[in-house]
């Protein structure tokens, strides 16, 4: 049930601009802190703005998945986070979101800055361009977000993944446990 103190919790170190109908839940395993060790081990940060709609939570309604479709949702890369991913040797995004918007703005295998809006439905089948690795809670059923999972890992070891979280009792949703893909 929500709580008085969701207010604060549902934010993560990344939040700058309002405008997100939800955090981007990934983002929420990460502190100061944590921002800090990446950093000490030689980590760049870039952030980059999705602002999260409410088409992120529609169950997929269609079977064959290429007739499905996203809203439209805001998002924003600075010429400066474009510089970082483009310099990065591993380029991890943080969540869905952040991948959604990498890949909105990369073009044969650079990320561009820009703003504007984006309805890119990753899925099976797709090449990822600007992303390497990709931090992620573990989505729901017939969601974008799993298909976007599916798509950077492969069906078979998101199914495996997912069996496995499930065996082990793992938090799914907002407040739950997440994975690194590689």
């Amino acid at each position: 049930a929500d709580a008085p103190e969701d207010r604060d919790r549902y934010q993560t170190v990344f939040a700058d601009h309002r405008g997100s109908v939800a955090a981007p839940t990934a983002g929420l395993h990460f502190t100061p802190e944590v921002l800090d060790a990446c950093r000490d081990a030689g980590a760049s940060i870039a952030t980059v703005t999705l602002h999260v709609g409410l088409g992120t939570f529609q169950p997929l309604h269609d079977e064959t998945v290429e007739k499905n479709h996203l809203h439209f949702e805001r998002y924003e890369v600075s010429a400066e986070a474009a510089e970082l991913v483009n310099a990065a040797k591993r380029r991890i995004a943080v969540g869905t979101t952040s991948t959604r918007t990498l890949e909105s703005v990369s073009r044969d295998g650079r990320v561009y800055p820009g703003s504007g809006e984006t309805s890119l439905f990753l899925y099976p089948g797709y090449r990822f361009q600007a992303v390497d690795g990709l931090v992620t809670n573990f989505h729901l059923p017939k969601s974008s977000l799993l298909m976007l999972v599916s798509a950077f890992a492969g069906t078979d070891l998101t199914l495996n993944a997912y069996r496995h979280a499930v065996a082990q009792r793992y938090r799914f949703f907002s407040y739950g446990d997440c994975m690194l893909i590689l």
